[in-house]
């Protein structure tokens, strides 16, 4: 059984409501002083990263005045007519969608739509000046600052793995034809009246995303991402993240998982259906995708895994979890 298949077997059980634990912390980590703090934030990163899958990063070099800007912006392109969003079709991880991806966790649309910035491929995709003003400029830098994030906690997993610091940094390649990092623009849809008392509406499915490391801005006020890490796989015991502006949030994703020899873990999260007497309103959120350019190699340290092209290991992840695109 190939893992694609065997993930989505895993995912596949993990639909129940549960219940929500507070007896876990997801870890804050510092970036202040990074060049000098190296070895301390290091072992920070690992240890959350091997034991919770989930973290999040404080000081980590994103002006809070640009994840606001982001923000707006994204919130004017959803605001676009549907017509004129469906100009820009998904397709091959860039582009518009709406209610097109389908969780095995649930088995119906996740409640959002979304656009995917994956910079080579986005010939066609993007709005004019004329409609949507500086929307272009303003998400490929807020593309490179998050890649420039991602590259330095990346760096620090490639030496707790015993390669050279660079490595990862190499293996996403931003000037690369085959680079498919991706900057993904969320929108949840608000709750319909008529099921904001039910429990068991999804929002988002609960899965594990299929890249090296997800970094994740939220909305204050617009809350409902939970995880379940691994040790409470089975008793889908769920931790919320309450969304705080400053800070980033981020995840072990399957790639990552493969290239460490199962060392890092990548665990399910949800975001699940507010409770009566919550923001009910649209939810927004922003995150950016570090995946390894198509032609990487992933070939972990131990050899637990035969050898596999990024490129091969996520378009074997899309087809299982998209209806189209």
């Amino acid at each position: 059984m190939n893992s694609a298949v065997t993930e989505l077997a895993k995912e596949a059980r993990m639909g129940a409501l549960g219940q929500e634990t507070f007896a876990r912390d997801v870890p804050v980590i510092d970036l202040c002083d990074f060049d000098a703090r190296r070895d301390e934030i290091s072992e920070q990163l690992w240890r959350a990263a091997v034991d919770v899958g989930f973290f999040q990063l404080r000081n980590h070099g994103v002006p809070l005045e640009e994840v606001r800007a982001a923000f707006a912006m994204s919130e004017r392109f959803f605001a676009l007519p549907h017509e004129v969003k469906a100009q820009w079709p998904l397709s091959r991880n860039a582009g518009w969608e709406s209610l097109a991806q389908v969780r095995p966790s649930t088995g119906v649309p996740d409640q959002k739509e979304s656009y995917q910035i994956t910079r080579p491929r986005m010939a066609g995709l993007y709005p004019t000046e004329q409609e949507l003003p500086g929307f272009r400029g303003a998400m490929l830098a807020f593309e490179q600052a998050s890649w420039a994030v991602g590259m330095k906690v990346l760096s620090c997993f490639a030496e707790c793995l015993g390669f050279e610091r660079d490595f990862f940094t190499r293996a996403h390649d931003p000037d690369s034809e085959t680079y498919q990092s991706t900057l993904r623009l969320l929108h949840y849809y608000p709750i319909p009246a008529d099921v904001q008392h039910k429990l068991d509406y999804v929002r988002g499915g609960a899965h594990t995303d299929f890249n090296c490391l997800t970094l994740l801005y939220q909305r204050e006020g617009q809350g409902g991402l939970q995880v379940c890490p691994g040790k409470e796989f089975e008793a889908q015991e769920w931790t919320s993240v309450p969304p705080q502006e400053d800070l980033i949030t981020c995840n072990i994703g399957d790639m990552l998982m493969r290239w460490s020899d199962d060392r890092l873990l990548s665990n399910f999260h949800r975001v699940r259906n507010p409770l009566p007497g919550e923001y009910m309103g649209g939810r927004y959120s922003i995150a950016f995708f570090c995946q390894a350019n198509t032609d990487a190699m992933i070939e972990s340290p131990g050899g637990k895994y035969p050898p596999m092209t990024a490129g091969d290991y996520l378009a074997e992840r899309m087809r299982a979890n998209y209806a189209k695109g």
